[in-house]
């Protein structure tokens, strides 16, 4: 059962029907999926939704699909680590992570939105599916396309990570890059939509493509015993993951699966590509577009589509945001994955360097409960940071050879001392 109501404009609130389109004929404003709230909260329980397969459609309520989908049904409920050890070096008691990195099948919060486009794909009656991408999102698309035998074609920028574009065409999607950077992608993709007519996840299927972002909330209030984080801090590349999280925060309250105390969100760009965080510290609504110009490949996007719209979550929440270097960034990664053994791409690395200047600026208090949002793995972008770890040492296999590189590192006097 569907609890869709309607499309509905962010802007003039003129109501449109379900139907692969996503802007308003009046303003031009982008559509968003209405749901019939009184119906989701007499039909939904906690106990009901944990009696569930822990994927993202535990929450099938919540989310514009008609029946049972059967995209991502691995995808989705991801863990939320409690970093004791990196919470420790920071002094925070209470620091988790939402770890995506190991979101199935293509390692980033993507599967999320994409296993809920390409269910409304195969509902609206598409053949062929598409998108516009920094990487992530192009190998979630062939990958969940290839599953549901899809044709597939994937329009990236020149220059993204050579992982990624053999991850996308190893699924047998049709991989096209362009000379430019991704507004120029975008472009190009939207008007191959209107003369095609193929589902563009991110494009004609927007409004149901970002509402699969919100399962990355709903999943952190679960996890944290149906409570809401009192912080959460999340990247921002096209705006569509941060006020899909603060929507979902909302939505949960408004059918009574949670309450208490407000949230803060934050907003995590890196410094090569912030035209949000520029806005924000600025103290104003419009959005400067940039070029970009960082090794956070997958968050680079100069004019995000929905950039106002993080900029109104986050000041509504009461939060903040700021950015981060390419060199922050970089030991950011290593930090992470010194502590907790997590390795995430560039896009993670950034938001965990921006929650340690939030910290560090007292925004967030060392007992508060903080969410740091790690949305992609390094293992699909290692050229970010290839040249800023040790080379490995090379010996003869020889004991002699080992015991002599163990003292040079210092080790085998502290062994001996602890002996």
């Amino acid at each position: 059962m569907s609890y869709i109501t309607n499309l509905k404009c962010k802007e003039c609130g003129q109501e449109y029907p379900v139907a692969p389109l996503h802007v308003c004929e009046t303003c031009f404003g982008p559509l968003e999926v209405g749901y019939d709230y009184a119906k989701i909260r007499a039909a939904i329980s906690r106990e009901k939704i944990e009696s569930r397969p822990r994927n993202l459609w535990r929450y099938r309520e919540l989310l514009p699909v008609d029946g049972e989908a059967e995209a991502g049904p691995h995808s989705g409920f991801t863990p939320l680590v409690h970093c004791k050890r990196l919470g420790a070096e920071l002094g925070m008691k209470h620091l988790y992570v939402k770890d995506d990195t190991v979101n199935h099948p293509t390692l980033s919060y993507k599967d999320r939105v994409v296993s809920v486009a390409i269910t409304k794909a195969r509902e609206f009656g598409f053949t062929t599916v598409s998108c516009a991408s920094t990487g992530n999102l192009a190998t979630a698309v062939a990958a969940h396309a290839a599953r549901a035998g899809l044709k597939c074609f994937i329009f990236m920028p020149e220059g993204v990570e050579a992982g990624k574009i053999v991850g996308s065409t190893i699924y047998g999607a049709q991989v096209i890059t362009i000379r430019g950077n991704y507004d120029d992608v975008n472009r190009l993709c939207s008007e191959i939509a209107d003369k095609y007519g193929w589902a563009f996840v991110n494009i004609n299927l927007r409004p149901y493509y970002t509402e699969g972002a919100k399962t990355f909330g709903f999943e952190v209030a679960e996890q944290l015993g149906w409570k809401l984080p009192d912080h959460i801090v999340v990247p921002t590349a096209g705006g569509t993951i941060l006020p899909k999280v603060a929507k979902a925060f909302k939505e949960l309250k408004e059918v009574g699966l949670v309450k208490g105390p407000e949230f803060k969100i934050y907003s995590a760009q890196a410094a090569g590509s912030a035209p949000v965080i520029h806005a924000l510290h600025k103290g104003v609504d419009l959005i400067t577009p940039v070029k970009p110009d960082t090794i956070a490949k997958s968050i680079a996007i100069g004019n995000p589509a929905d950039g106002y719209y993080v900029l109104r979550a986050v000041r509504e929440s009461g939060g903040w945001g700021d950015s981060a270097t390419d060199p922050e960034i970089i030991e950011a990664i290593k930090l992470l994955a010194r502590t907790e053994g997590i390795f995430a791409e560039p896009a993670g690395g950034t938001t965990l360097a921006v929650a340690l200047k939030l910290i560090k600026q007292g925004r967030i208090k060392p007992d508060e409960t903080t969410v740091v949002s790690i949305t992609g793995n390094g293992y699909k972008t290692l050229e970010a940071v290839a040249g800023a770890i040790e080379r490995p040492f090379v010996i003869d296999a020889r004991l002699g050879e080992f015991d002599a590189l163990f003292e040079r590192l210092g080790d085998g006097k502290r062994a001996a001392a602890s002996a």
